[in-house]
């Protein structure tokens, strides 16, 4: 989403030198990474050394990103020349290896972009939960723990009664649905959705 403000903000800090933008970015595009590594059929030490390449890159160039939106390009783009990187040092010390880097099929090509949005979704409903009053938050924290904790039990930690747990629920959903992250969320799934039936 190359207009996420959230992604801007949490480049820029970044840039700024601000640990917790860091953590932040790496949770948000570390799927986009490992996603393209199993692409390229990667070993999970060579994986592992793959990703650490690519964001000790962003940490080195971080100055020079012009655009804070574009970072998931950057980061897909840098995770492939990174990953051919790696095979072709692997044949040349005599590693068989099970791809050959410029034969890569393409059937999985909207692999990264579909585990790129469902990390985005996560990341947007992890900080709309942080708007949430402290009430909702309480409750939507009991609400989606897995295996969901009865109402029977949501009443006892809570202290209300079982019969207001679903109008709460409703009143915190909605709120959700409101916050600026879901709505943008919401409104590029609707969007994609009538794109799709126009075509």
């Amino acid at each position: 989403m190359r207009n996420d403000a959230t992604v801007i903000r949490l480049v820029t800090r970044a840039q700024d030198g601000d640990q917790q933008a860091w953590g932040a970015l790496v949770e948000r595009y570390d799927p986009l990474v490992r996603s393209i590594c199993r692409r390229y059929q990667m070993s999970r030490a060579d994986a592992e050394d793959v990703g650490q390449n690519v964001w000790l890159q962003l940490v080195g160039q971080r100055a020079n990103l012009r655009d804070p939106a574009a970072i998931a390009g950057w980061l897909a783009t840098a995770t492939r020349h990174e990953c051919g990187r790696v095979l072709r040092a692997g044949r040349r010390l005599g590693v068989a290896e099970k791809v050959d880097v410029e034969n890569i099929p393409d059937s999985q090509s909207g692999i990264a972009e579909q585990e790129l949005l469902l990390a985005e979704r996560r990341a947007a409903l992890r900080e709309a939960l942080t708007h949430l009053p402290p009430a909702c938050q309480r409750l939507m924290g009991l609400l989606i723990e897995d295996p969901p904790a009865p109402y029977a039990g949501i009443s006892a930690t809570l202290g209300i009664p079982v019969g207001s747990i679903g109008p709460s629920r409703r009143r915190c959903v909605d709120k959700l649905r409101h916050d600026p992250a879901i709505a943008a969320l919401l409104n590029a799934d609707t969007a994609g959705a009538e794109g799709e039936l126009a075509a």
